[in-house]
């Protein structure tokens, strides 16, 4: 008897908790339990899209036009930069076996390389970087539309690490992009770099110029730095201006630890004018690895020095800050100190100026440098040397 009164008492229970529950739950909205019981279907779920953009092409009007033209340029831009695939055997080690009593040669395997370049003529001519060539046995370029053609190296200079590569092809007329004067490029001025970067063919990433002129010495490369996207195989791509001519090469990035190999913001690019130069010397000397720039051996300050208009001889100069040793520089007798007020007869703006003028010019060219040297002026003859190998 008591057992049947403990089961009639927690039925009891239960209902009363299951009232109360379906009470609260009426409150509710949603679809549960109860609904399914009580039959009643779930109310179908509501979706509103929205009719319009929240702005109107009229709304951003500029924003629109630099979509448009950021697009326009891309398109013009992309057919005429490659991949360009490498392939190298690398020889097998050597190694001692007993079985055959001596020495065997080890099976060679074949490396594979990736990088970019462009089209700079109609003909075929490719510019790229060095390293990316660098000791490999065949090269073949990959245009933006997917043809895989075999190119060949006509010259390269190691140290400014540029490379011409050649696609013989007389039936195709290639697109191709012109050499902006990069001695005008301005820091914060729009660039965008397209390449390869990991094998994605046709990218193209856009920032500014953040920094030019990162050595002032002669004898070592200035780079521009840039925020654009650079990436492993963007190496040899063009860093381009907004009218799509090239403003450099892009050559490498800054690693910030040992072993990071992506973007950290700071990417290296070879000054247009540079590659241009290095080009025409490759071109001059008939496919031998061209050296051809001048070279004196000058670290200057990247600072102008006001000198006392009481002198008499201008109001700005160029100071010397090193003169490397046994550089054509130190045979002529430039020393640290000296002020350089002109070169080769000619007034400048900024000592890059006087670098310009030294990489326009071959080895074995003379020129007439005035300085200031305590207080007095003189002029000095130099002859420029062929460049020391910097790798």
């Amino acid at each position: 008897m008591d057992q049947f009164r403990r089961i009639i008492f927690a039925l009891a229970v239960f209902f009363a908790a299951f009232f109360v529950f379906a009470m609260w739950r009426g409150s509710r909205p949603g679809y549960g339990l109860l609904d399914l019981l009580q039959g009643r279907k779930p109310a179908a779920e509501s979706f509103t899209a929205p009719a319009a953009p929240k702005l109107s092409l009229d709304d951003v009007q500029v924003l629109a036009k630099l979509n448009d033209e950021s697009a326009k340029l891309a398109s013009v831009v992309l057919p005429c930069v490659v991949s360009v695939s490498t392939k190298t055997v690398v020889p097998g080690r050597r190694y001692w076996n007993p079985f055959y009593g001596g020495i065997v040669q080890g099976r060679s395997t074949l490396a594979t390389g990736l990088g970019s370049g462009a089209f700079i003529s109609k003909e075929g001519h490719i510019v790229t970087n060095f390293h990316v060539i660098d000791g490999v046995t065949e090269v073949q370029i990959v245009t933006n539309e997917g043809k895989k053609l075999p190119a060949r190296v006509i010259g390269a200079n190691q140290q400014r690490d540029v490379a011409l590569l050649k696609v013989d092809d007389a039936k195709t007329e290639f697109p191709a992009l012109s050499f902006a004067n990069s001695d005008e490029a301005r820091v914060g001025q729009i660039v965008f770099a397209v390449g390869n970067p990991f094998g994605l063919t046709g990218t193209v990433t856009q920032g500014i110029i953040s920094a030019r002129n990162r050595h002032l010495s002669d004898s070592a490369v200035d780079y521009l730095q840039t925020d654009t996207v650079i990436n492993p195989g963007n190496s040899g791509g063009p860093l381009v201006n907004i009218k799509g001519e090239i403003l450099g090469i892009n050559v490498a990035i800054f690693q910030g630890g040992e072993n990071t190999g992506a973007w950290q913001g700071v990417g290296l690019a070879i000054p247009g004018n540079e590659a241009r130069a290095v080009i025409d010397d490759i071109r001059s000397q008939a496919g031998t690895a061209a050296t051809g720039m001048g070279y004196l051996g000058l670290t200057l300050s990247d600072q102008l020095v006001r000198i006392d208009a009481a002198l008499g001889v201008g109001t700005i100069g160029a100071l010397i800050q090193e003169v490397a040793p046994g550089s054509p520089a130190e045979i002529a007798g430039l020393q640290a100190d000296d002020v350089i007020l002109d070169f080769g007869g000619k007034r400048f703006r900024d000592p890059n100026d006087i670098f310009a003028a030294i990489r326009q010019m071959r080895p074995g060219t003379q020129v007439n440098i005035t300085v200031l040297r305590n207080g007095r002026t003189a002029v000095i003859t130099s002859t420029l040397g062929q460049r020391p190998q910097t790798r």
